[in-house]
């Protein structure tokens, strides 16, 4: 966790910022330039409508006359009344007058040369008919040259359609190209974030789940890899100072436990919690039917040893008494500080006489044991000890029971082990 204190992460919301503004930045690039292809085609579409369209039918009325001049020539030449040439000759010389026809240059050229042609043929046919026979081929060619006229006008009205239509599809095929970028640009961004959210928020809050639901005061200190965001390393280092606050409360309530439940100057565990842990025995021992066996001891002539030593040897000797014990005795053998010099005993699983022959090797040793007081004095001690069974009775009875037997062990002399009953083990 020292690492991750050292290294300083970037904070979510700045880097999903960051992201969001670059993604703004360029999906609205790219609307801006789907926006300038779209605005193309709409100033395309409002010129079609405004200019191209009203140029086509003015194309297409220039065509219509010049054809119909033609057409009203052919007339001329064709008809077999003078009235009916007269009637042609008048229709070709409003057509060849109309205002389509004189704006047109090429057009007003062509007209002009049909309209004289025409009457000059109209004046020599008064004084010879033959005059339309012997002029017909002028005519047709000249009919052939404004017919192409008409077809070059056509053509230059579909070209003005065709340039117009031709930049609005080119448009709306650019603007789909950069659609279908500003769509990839869209779905770049969503896996990039994705990925991001996955490696840098879901994996780090999973490995987070994970060392919570492991956390304990029996296994070391989550590790985490180096996090890249501010907020999943606060989480790790809280997670850290939880895991050594849990320690600490732990070693805290281990040590309140041992201040509760263990006699300040022996160590040994104290008379409540040898009450509680002793009766929680007998009732397993009755339960599944198993021997168990209760003690009473108590150091012989300690008031004496007090007096001539003092309290400080007296408590030396009870801290030498207790280590004996612990080092004697059984670890599944229960032992406590019933109060000043008296001890009381649990032996599970062993019958009274085997208990007594247990505490008599212990007597024996203890008899034979030098205790060093505080001045470098070395002295030794006796105690006497009473014991019951306590397979089939409660343990107040078997505790009532064992202290009678001391207090027979006392009456025989002390330095003596004597279970209930009458039974004494001693040499």
């Amino acid at each position: 966790m020292s690492r991750l204190a050292r290294f300083k992460g970037y904070r979510a919301g700045m880097a999903f910022a960051l992201l969001a503004m670059v993604f703004v930045v360029t999906f609205g690039v790219m609307v801006g330039l789907i926006w300038v292809d779209q605005q193309r085609v709409i100033d395309t579409a409002d010129r079609l409508q405004e200019k191209t369209v009203p140029e086509i039918i003015r194309y297409q009325r220039l065509a219509r006359n010049l054809d119909q001049l033609r057409q009203e020539g052919e007339r001329v030449f064709l008809a077999t009344s003078p009235q009916a040439r007269q009637q042609a000759m008048f229709v070709a010389t409003l057509v060849a007058s109309h205002p389509s026809v004189l704006e047109h240059p090429e057009a007003a050229a062509q007209a002009r040369l049909a309209e004289h042609f025409l009457a000059e043929t109209m004046r020599l046919a008064v004084l010879d008919d033959k005059v339309f026979a012997d002029r017909l081929g002028e005519w047709q060619r000249l009919s052939s040259r404004l017919g192409l006229l008409v077809d070059d006008v056509s053509l230059q009205g579909i070209n003005l359609a065709t340039n117009d239509l031709g930049e609005v599809s080119k448009a709306i095929k650019l603007a789909r190209v950069k659609l279908s970028v500003a769509l990839g640009v869209v779905g770049l961004f969503l896996v990039l974030f994705l990925i991001l959210l996955r490696v840098h928020m879901i994996h780090p809050l999973q490995r987070i789940d994970k060392a919570l639901s492991n956390l304990g005061v029996d296994r070391p200190a989550p590790e985490f890899e180096q996090a890249a965001m501010a907020e999943i390393q606060s989480v790790e280092q809280a997670i850290g100072k939880l895991h050594s606050s849990l320690a600490e409360n732990e070693r805290a309530r281990l040590a309140l436990e041992t201040l509760a439940n263990r006699d300040g100057l022996t160590g040994l565990i104290n008379r409540r919690h040898f009450m509680i842990t002793a009766d929680a025995e007998l009732h397993r021992a009755q339960r599944y039917r198993r021997p168990v066996t209760i003690g009473m001891a108590d150091l012989d002539f300690f008031k004496k040893l007090n007096d001539t030593y003092g309290h400080a040897a007296g408590d030396s000797v009870l801290r030498a008494f207790a280590a004996l014990i612990q080092e004697t005795l059984r670890q599944s053998d229960l032992v406590c500080r019933y109060g000043g010099e008296e001890f009381a005993f649990v032996f599970p699983e062993i019958t009274l006489v085997e208990a007594a022959r247990l505490a008599e090797r212990f007597r024996s040793a203890c008899a034979n044991y030098d205790i060093r007081l505080g001045d470098g004095r070395l002295v030794r001690v006796t105690f006497s000890m009473g014991l019951a069974d306590a397979s089939e009775c409660t343990l107040e009875v078997a505790l009532s029971r064992a202290d009678e037997a001391l207090y027979e062990a006392k009456r025989r002399g002390r330095n003596c082990v004597v279970a209930a009953g009458g039974l004494d083990v001693s040499p």
